[in-house]
Formats: structure tokens, C-alpha cells, sequence
């Protein structure tokens, strides 16, 4: 029995205006939702990535190619592809109890670069998807993100029939800094996916920390 002058609020109980670690005023538990971008480029399987994960239906902004944009978009290795992202593609995908993970998903040609700087506002990090036989596309990805100093990890999306290359070939070939992950995986697979998510997460993670335990010392 509690004192009639105690100021502690009896066991299970908080006082007034207060909630319990992790729930809102109405006893909900909060959830921890993260920006991830996904980028890389034309045709290399990010609105793929995107659709494959996504626990919603997931927003597109595509085009149908048309002639004219024949002699801005390289489709060398992709001439089967029949639209274009013209805006970004977004999904939503729960990792775990509490935790979400919003994906916007980057257009890939050079002209809508401009969209880039909104998308990037507020992200945690970000999945570059490589092609190896066009690895050169992703390379402006990569220059991007680490300008700004954004978290990034590089997935090679395995194409049937493309050359398979281990990480350590591809993480020279782009000459990243020591550190940043390369991952394999197929776009296709919503498993594969999830995994390229949760290692994203865990290394953004470590990085932020690290800048800032730094800041603080």
C-alpha cells in the first residue's frame, strides 16, 4: 500500500502525464521508422527492390520510354526495359517489432538529378544497386553519397548470365573507402532484400555513432 504522501505512483503505474518507456499517451507502443534511399542507375533493378520488399502496395512514378528520350538514355544492356522511374518509388517495410523502414527509390537518369537533394533530406543511409555489366552506372551514386558523407552500402544485383564478381573486385572497381560494405543479392527476392536492409541499417548505425562519440570527445 502506498503512503498518502508518497509521490511515487503505485507498482505499473506512472504519474500523470507520463508513459512508460516506448508507448504514447494512449498506451500505443511507438515505432522507430527510418528513411532509406534506394539509387544507382538506369535500369539496374531499384523499382525491382523496392516492389519486392514493400509490406504496401508501393508507389511508382513511371513513364513509358519514349523515342525521344533515345539519345539521353543510355539502355545499352537493358533494351528490354519499357519505363522509366520520372520521380522516385516508395515502400514501406516493417524489419522487425517497432521498426519500419520507408524506401524512396531514385530515378536514374541524369536529367532528374535535381529530385535527389529533396529525397536525400533526413535519410539514415542508402542502397546503391550495381549492374556489373554496367557498373559505371553506379558510380555517380557512389560520388553522391559520399560528398554529402551518407551512409551507403553497395548491392550487386546478380543478373542471369551477368559475370559473377566477389566483393572485394567490386568495391575496387568503384574505389570505395575502406569500409563500405558490398553485398550480392537479386533485387527479385523479397528475403534478399530485407538482408541488404538490415546490413544498411546496422552499418549506417555504426557510423553515426562513431561521428558522433567523435563530435562529443
Amino acid at each position: 500500500m502506498v503512503s498518502e504522501h508518497s509521490d511515487e505512483p503505485p507498482d505499473g503505474e506512472t504519474a500523470e502525464g507520463e508513459t512508460a518507456e516506448g508507448e504514447t499517451p494512449d498506451g500505443e507502443t511507438t515505432d522507430l521508422a527510418l528513411k532509406i534511399l534506394i539509387a544507382g542507375g538506369f535500369g539496374v533493378g531499384k523499382t525491382t527492390l523496392v516492389g519486392a520488399v514493400s509490406d504496401i502496395r508501393p508507389l511508382r512514378t513511371e513513364e513509358l520510354l519514349t523515342r525521344a528520350g533515345q539519345f539521353v538514355d543510355d539502355t545499352d544492356g537493358v533494351d528490354h526495359k519499357a519505363t522509366t522511374t520520372v520521380a522516385m518509388d516508395f515502400g514501406r517495410i516493417t524489419i522487425r517489432s517497432g521498426l519500419s523502414l520507408y524506401l524512396f527509390g531514385t530515378p536514374g537518369q541524369d536529367r532528374f538529378w535535381f529530385l535527389w537533394d529533396e529525397l536525400s533530406q533526413g535519410a539514415l543511409g542508402a542502397v546503391v544497386l550495381a549492374d556489373t555489366r554496367r557498373l559505371e552506372g553506379c558510380f555517380p551514386a557512389v560520388d553522391y553519397f559520399e560528398r554529402r558523407r551518407i551512409p551507403f552500402l553497395v548491392a550487386v544485383n546478380c543478373f542471369a548470365g551477368a559475370r559473377t564478381y566477389d566483393a572485394d573486385d567490386v568495391s575496387r572497381a568503384l574505389d570505395l573507402d575502406h569500409g563500405t560494405p558490398v553485398v550480392l543479392c537479386d533485387a527479385r527476392d523479397r528475403e534478399s532484400g530485407k538482408e541488404v536492409l538490415i546490413r544498411l541499417v546496422e552499418y549506417a548505425g555504426r557510423v553515426h555513432t562513431a561521428r558522433l562519440l567523435d563530435s562529443v570527445s
